[in-house]
């Protein structure tokens, strides 16, 4: 129901019902985290052997139920449940560096009387915020003024925050979720790693934060997706990651999807970008969804659930030579064929045209595959059915032909047209953050987890495309985008504050 848009009904009894349904999805989400820590803290009490692998993945476990809990609230504007099982939060250590900042009313006369304005008081609020190699505090200091004629009171107020009653400085919020999703560590290390400073942060706090700034950047990653799907030609992968199975204690597969934009090779100044979305399965309606409205190309492997959108005629296929490239490889590797290796040196005089294509103009790229590619390509279709001839059937390597046979009809449009790519290798490597933190974070939690780590990869993965700085970027974003009007959030995207 929360991963889903939502329109909030007018009618009292469709309300009524909305919210008793939300109500229970949330009470669903705290069982389920208090269930989680009464098991954590069973195997504390008994913490040897082979149970510390345990330990982690039920850390894990609740770090991303967390996460999803604080995202919901985020996003249904819902006010904060206090949790009386979550640990109190304590004053910040006196040893951190302290970073007064003092904000004043513009003027020293009252605005109603124009009399003098005496101190009577001061407000300060500290702010926990984090500089690359070190902590510091921000204190907000906002002294309360008073008119010496009518004793009209004014005091500054106190700027926007990127979390509510919070604590956290944008900066602080941006080195967590980069270490989380660009550097892979969970949010139970960087507890302990604060703890090492001085600095107590709870996993939990950290994933109630984690939750609150990706609801916060949501609308940032949604402009990403409609920047990618403006595109001619996007490249598109999946890759599976476990998700704990509600009220089984098991986890059960689900997938994070990536669609690219990347028209460089072509010499286009537009930016890259990546837009990375979670399901809790790989059903073939899920990139339907996605893919909603989209016109153009698409490279992608020989995933069937993307069979409907090519026969709607509005998504257009182009296959990848590295996926059949591959098959020939493991070949090569387990067997020593000379036919799959000749099939590998024919596939290396293909991709040595690309290069020397890079950069270049598509009318130009196209004709260069036309004088140059073309006869290659054919005469490998060729080629290969041949071999089918000389070998048996039922071997690995006659299965790897009728793979490359079948998968270059599909190929063939990128000969023709410029803009295409030879291989769907700028999706692959946008895979690569999602194995790297798969082998840390183990499984998420929920569909509305996931949700929150597919925003957080867009964000970071395209400012890495771009050559920004993921958390100088994400920091002065985070700073900036509370008060951001949503039809202007456009302005925020990461290739933007390279100008």
């Amino acid at each position: 129901m929360l991963d889903e848009p939502v329109t909030i009904p007018d009618d009292p009894e469709e309300l009524r019902s909305f919210t008793a349904r939300l109500l229970d999805e949330v009470k669903a989400q705290a069982v389920l985290i208090e269930k989680l820590r009464h098991q954590l803290a069973g195997h504390r009490a008994q913490r040897f052997g082979s149970s510390s692998e345990t330990i982690e993945q039920l850390q894990l476990a609740l770090e991303t139920s967390e996460i999803a809990a604080a995202a919901m609230v985020a996003r249904m504007k819902l006010p904060d449940i206090e949790d009386k099982s979550k640990p109190k939060r304590k004053p910040i250590p006196d040893h951190i560096p302290r970073m007064e900042v003092e904000l004043t009313p513009g003027s020293d006369a009252c605005a109603d009387c124009g009399g003098h304005l005496r101190r009577i008081g001061e407000d300060v609020t500290e702010e926990l915020e984090y500089v690359p190699g070190r902590f510091i505090v921000n204190r907000i200091m906002r002294p309360r003024f008073a008119c010496a004629c009518c004793e009209r009171f004014t005091q500054s107020p106190l700027p926007s925050r990127p979390i509510e009653r919070g604590r956290p400085g944008p900066g602080l919020l941006a080195h967590v979720l980069v270490s989380k999703y660009a550097d892979h560590l969970p949010l139970y290390r960087q507890s302990q790693i604060f703890d090492r400073e001085g600095i107590d942060l709870d996993r939990s706090t950290l994933a109630d934060w984690v939750g609150k700034t990706t609801a916060l950047l949501e609308p940032l990653a949604d402009a990403i997706g409609r920047y990618v799907l403006a595109g001619g030609a996007i490249f598109a992968d999946d890759t599976p990651v476990r998700m704990l199975a509600p009220g089984t204690g098991k986890t059960r597969t689900a997938r994070i999807w990536t669609y690219a934009r990347d028209e460089r090779p072509w010499g286009s100044d537009m930016p890259p970008a990546a837009w990375y979305r979670f399901s809790g399965d790989r059903k073939g309606q899920h990139p339907k969804d996605h893919l909603a409205g989209y016109r153009g190309w698409m490279h992608a492997d020989g995933y069937a659930g993307f069979e409907e959108l090519y026969r709607s005629g509005a998504v257009r296929e182009v296959a990848c030579m590295a996926h059949i490239r591959r098959k020939f490889v493991d070949i090569y590797r387990s067997q020593g064929s000379a036919v799959a290796e000749e099939a590998i040196a024919r596939i290396a005089k293909l991709y040595a045209v690309e290069k020397e294509a890079r950069g270049s103009p598509p009318d130009q790229r196209a004709a260069l595959r036309k004088a140059n590619a073309a006869p290659v390509f054919d005469d490998l279709e060729v080629w290969l059915a041949m071999q089918m001839t000389r070998i048996s059937g039922k071997s690995p390597l006659a299965a790897a032909i009728r793979y490359a046979l079948t998968r270059m009809a599909r190929l063939r449009p990128y000969l023709d047209n410029g803009m295409l790519e030879l291989d769907n290798n700028v999706a692959e490597r946008g895979m690569r953050a999602i194995a790297l933190g798969r082998k840390n974070y183990l499984f998420v939690g929920s569909e509305a987890g996931g949700k929150a780590a597919a925003i957080a990869y867009t964000l970071i993965e395209t400012a890495k495309l771009n050559a920004t700085d993921p958390f100088a970027w994400l920091a002065d974003t985070i700073a900036r985008i509370p008060d951001y009007k949503i039809n202007k959030v456009d302005d925020l995207l990461p290739w933007k504050s390279n100008r």
